[in-house]
């Protein structure tokens, strides 16, 4: 029976901050628009944290169960490490998945904008098969065009829109930007694991670009988001602020590119999560000014 410590751990809180970030994005746009409110971006909030947490039991769950997870470096692994039984994990996954619609189903109430039910229920569907089902997207090499699309552009612009009822330059911007960074720690979690997933048939996208080439889409992806930012500052100049993030960005991407493996993976993993928070907050706030 896993310990309360165990199942915190197979959440893999690490991951947490950057699934606020898009939230905080989203809701300066809103703020720029003079639309921000309180109780829609708390329950944005809510629905990315559980999202979040949802996908990474799930996750756990279908990576363990296929034996993907047998030989892993990295956060705790519920299922593969016997810690938790299989029925278990999946029912913490379906439970952060329900919290989540809960959530969203208030949001949509309070927004009124019930079209978005749709989109919801998606993000749901993705957050499941991306490592569930007989043929997970995230085993085609697929991970990062759901990870832009729904931790990014649907975060995002979700957020803007259920407060300010449309969307701006600015939160479009903004929302490529976070897409990018999402799937920049998508990628270096997957270069960590080319060795493993190579041999378990995971063919992510970074199996199938190769070691050095994933390490490179990494840093675009990191740059990238960076410009983006920077680009932002036609609407508000205080957007300039996400140029201090400059060095930490260059502290995440210099050991990538000098070819660091397994465990020395781990703190870029974690620090690209942190670059997220790091770069929403700022964001966010600069557009709210």
């Amino acid at each position: 029976m896993a310990t309360p410590r165990q199942w915190i751990a197979g959440a893999r809180p690490r991951t947490l901050p950057a699934a606020a970030a898009p939230v905080f994005v989203g809701t300066g746009a809103a703020a720029q628009l003079d639309s921000f409110h309180a109780g829609a971006a708390a329950l944005a909030l809510l629905v990315a944290l559980a999202m979040q947490v949802g996908v990474n039991y799930a996750n756990d769950y279908s990576d363990g169960i296929r034996g993907t997870d047998a030989d892993r470096v990295g956060p705790m692994r519920l299922t593969a490490s016997l810690a938790a039984r299989p029925s278990q994990v999946r029912a913490a996954a379906f439970g952060s998945l329900a919290v989540g619609a809960l959530a969203g189903l208030g949001l949509v109430a309070l927004s009124g904008q019930w079209w978005l039910l749709a989109v919801g229920a998606a993000a749901i569907v993705a957050a499941w098969f991306y490592t569930g089902g007989k043929r997970p997207y995230g085993y085609m090499g697929l991970g990062e065009v759901f990870v832009f699309v729904f931790f990014g552009l649907v975060a995002v612009l979700g957020t803007t829109y259920t407060q300010a009822g449309r969307i701006s330059w600015a939160s479009g911007l903004g929302a490529v930007a976070i897409g990018l960074i999402a799937c920049a720690i998508l990628m270096v979690n997957n270069i960590r694991d080319i060795p493993t997933d190579h041999v378990a048939g995971k063919r992510t996208l970074a199996v199938r670009l190769g070691d050095h080439r994933a390490r490179r889409a990494y840093c675009a992806m990191i740059w990238g988001a960076m410009l983006l930012g920077v680009l932002c500052a036609l609407t508000t100049p205080w957007a300039l602020s996400v140029v201090l993030l400059a060095f930490p960005a260059t502290l995440l991407t210099l050991p990538v590119l000098a070819g660091a493996r397994g465990r020395l993976l781990v703190p870029v993993l974690g620090g690209t999560g942190l670059f997220e928070l790091a770069f929403g907050l700022l964001l966010g706030f600069s557009l709210a000014l």
